[in-house]
């Protein structure tokens, strides 16, 4: 695929008239997603974001969210998130479409950046990044008011893996597999209601918080977010689980795994601590921690990861997927612990 052929058509169509100089491609590499600088000739720069998994609709759909999302965002995170260029005052997105190739491209203001936390985190940090998140969890709830509709939901998704794994085309995982797949998607859907998850509020979530996708004020306080490939509107516990793994023991790393540990963790009690200080949890909202890291692992390991991570780490993480983490969902996680800890019943 010619991505800068792409670029230049879909940056053509928007405005003819300012000429591109220069693109870079600036992606992190473990994605099929791609991020490019654009540089024009009078020495201005956009962001451009190509894509070409899932649907063109859903694409459109979570940049006009995401673009109104950030134009609601009240004081101290009006300028948190990037700005998408309009067109006739819209979120401008291109679709090119030939042959066998479907692409789709939107255009940016780059994000100022300050600085990034460190690869391991002391416990003041932690804290700071737990009553951070705390806040910019209710700021976000406060703007969804007035945000698009979005058309994706938890369930709709493991429906979609559940109806791929009784096609006789689906040859990806052998019959073992697919009965500990779908063991796994019925489980999610019995302990969602269990949790009563149809009452939670659904706030825009980020999902992928790893400390290379935000950065932060010399005092802690968050600044700036990036990369929105697994944005969407659901509950905010989808948030924890990457939360939990920026404040581990361990400690951010170049080559990744996706225990479910690090929600065990005291340092991540600790995080629970600062949050629920400034944007109280419920119970069941604790105890759907655990299906949301099964979700997690079904939808973003399992049934997109060939499209969501390259080749390599798609096919790493789908045989740990096997071996260790849905065998451990059940086994290693304890809502007990973190009930205990934050004194709800």
């Amino acid at each position: 695929m010619d991505y800068s052929l792409i670029i230049k058509k879909a940056w053509k169509e928007f405005n003819p008239f300012k000429i591109i100089q220069k693109i870079e491609d600036i992606s992190a590499m473990v994605s099929t997603n791609h991020v490019f600088r654009v540089t024009f000739d009078d020495e201005d720069i956009v962001i451009a974001k190509l894509s070409y998994f899932g649907k063109y609709e859903h694409f459109k759909e979570d940049h006009r969210i995401i673009h109104t999302l950030a134009n609601n965002l009240l004081y101290p995170f009006d300028n948190v998130l990037a700005k998408s260029l309009l067109k006739n005052n819209r979120v401008y997105t291109y679709r090119y479409k030939k042959a066998k190739t479907d692409a789709w491209v939107v255009f940016y203001n780059p994000v100022r950046v300050q600085e990034r936390l460190p690869r391991r985190l002391d416990e003041s940090q932690i804290r700071k990044l737990g009553e951070q998140m705390g806040r910019f969890h209710k700021a976000c709830s406060s703007a969804k008011s007035v945000l698009p509709k979005s058309s994706k939901t938890l369930r709709t998704d493991v429906n979609i893996l559940l109806k791929q794994l009784s096609r006789k085309t689906q040859r990806q995982f052998d019959e073992p597999q697919k009965e500990v797949l779908r063991s796994h998607c019925e489980k999610f859907l019995v302990n969602r209601l269990k949790c009563k998850a149809d009452a939670f509020e659904s706030i825009p979530v980020f999902i992928d918080w790893n400390i290379g996708n935000f950065s932060v004020t010399p005092n802690l306080k968050l600044f700036s977010r990036w990369d929105y490939d697994w944005f969407r509107i659901s509950t905010r516990m989808m948030d924890f689980y990457f939360l939990s793994r920026v404040v581990s023991d361990v400690g951010d790393r170049t080559v990744f795994s996706y225990v479910v540990t690090t929600l065990m963790e005291d340092r991540f009690l600790i995080f629970l601590e600062e949050y629920h200080s400034v944007n109280p949890l419920t119970a069941n909202e604790v105890r759907f921690m655990k299906e949301v890291y099964r979700f997690f692992i079904l939808n973003y390991v399992i049934k997109d990861g060939k499209y969501f991570f390259s080749e390599q780490y798609a096919q790493k993480l789908q045989n740990e997927a096997f071996d260790i983490y849905l065998p451990s969902v059940d086994s290693d996680f304890d809502a007990r612990k973190i009930l205990d800890h934050l004194k709800l019943k």
